[in-house]
């Protein structure tokens, strides 16, 4: 039995008082009001969404063992051409969101990304929903090795745990750079819980597309000198990656280190991602 086959632990132990507004590091979104939750229900049959057949095929003891030794794995193409298409076209819909970032204005960077409101779009409801449950194993043995407590078995659960922790804002974006645009390193926490794994679908078409703008992590661990990684996932193909730490064994047992993730600059083109992070907003 795979070590990402055991239960899952134990619910949420502790739900605490909504937190204040997270530092800029934290990736904060524009002001709005908090919204409803929506309720969370699998699209129909014929929904958009409802054919994801590449997410069945996905090895997860390999995306598991690779996330264990880099902090990042990369999964084969989860969106069909057409369906990147669909999502990519969705940043010119400004009613699909409940914000937008200029990252400019912040100093994260130079582009945007948008916020989805309830109801999310099928295909990132359908992506959300099911890449959650082999996500939360592998968080959950996260979780053990740490001495910190589990994560729901389904996002219904993450999501009724965040809502009593008062974070109630889904989180899924679109980013969007033009030539010259990047993004600083950062983490995207948003609140007190944060479920410790996170996906970006790449929805264009590296060097023809866009040039430029790989993707950049960089692991801070112990005593030790920061070690980078850089990523080029194709055209539909998702990085699973670290939100903001995970553990890496030592002389001593498990420690903790930290990983934070951004993008080089573009050098032509325009780029676009789906991020998907599966804990809601303060």
């Amino acid at each position: 039995m795979s070590a990402y086959e055991t239960p899952h632990l134990p619910g949420l132990a502790h739900a605490g008082p909504p937190q204040p507004e997270p530092a800029p590091e934290s990736r904060p979104d524009a002001a709005s009001p908090p919204a409803r939750t929506a309720a969370v229900r699998p699209p129909a049959d014929g929904a958009p969404g409802a054919e994801l057949s590449a997410l069945q095929d996905l090895d997860w003891d390999a995306l598991a063992a690779e996330l264990d030794t880099e902090g990042v794995a990369l999964t084969s193409p989860l969106l069909t051409p057409d369906q990147c298409a669909e999502v990519r076209e969705l940043f010119d819909e400004p009613a699909l969101f409940r914000s937008t970032v200029t990252m400019a204005r912040h100093r994260f960077g130079e582009g945007s990304y948008r916020y989805f409101a309830h109801p999310l779009p099928d295909l990132v409801q359908t992506l959300r929903q099911r890449l959650y449950p082999p996500l939360a194993r592998i968080a959950n043995t996260w979780a053990e090795r740490l001495g910190q407590p589990g994560f729901p078995a389904d996002h219904e659960g993450l999501l009724a745990a965040c809502a009593a922790a008062g974070q109630h804002r889904p989180t899924p974006l679109l980013l969007r750079y033009e030539a010259g645009g990047y993004n600083c390193l950062h983490q995207d926490v948003y609140g007190e819980l944060t479920f410790p794994l996170q996906v970006a679908v790449m929805l264009d078409r590296p060097d023809e597309d866009f040039t430029g703008g790989e993707s950049v992590f960089v692991e801070q661990r112990p005593r030790a000198q920061s070690r980078p990684l850089v990523k080029r996932p194709v055209q539909g193909q998702g990085m699973i990656f670290a939100v903001n730490h995970r553990p890496v064994r030592s002389v001593r047992g498990w420690s903790r280190v930290t990983l934070r993730h951004g993008v080089s600059a573009v050098h032509s083109g325009r780029r676009h991602v789906l991020g998907l992070i599966f804990h809601d907003a303060t």
